[in-house]
């Protein structure tokens, strides 16, 4: 192929689906942990164990 016909070419660089649900995913289980562990965190102060 000649360098006038590659330019032509259009393809490969938009974000999938998929990769957009696996990043959303990870935001929503990175933002789970945060919640579980804040929820923990206060349950601790709130009722120390002895």
């Amino acid at each position: 192929m000649r360098r006038e016909e590659l330019v032509l070419i259009v393809g490969g660089s938009s974000i999938s689906g998929t990769v957009l649900n696996a990043v959303i995913r990870a935001v929503n289980a990175a933002l789970e942990v945060g919640r579980s562990l804040g929820t923990a965190i206060r349950t601790k102060q709130a009722c120390p164990i002895k």
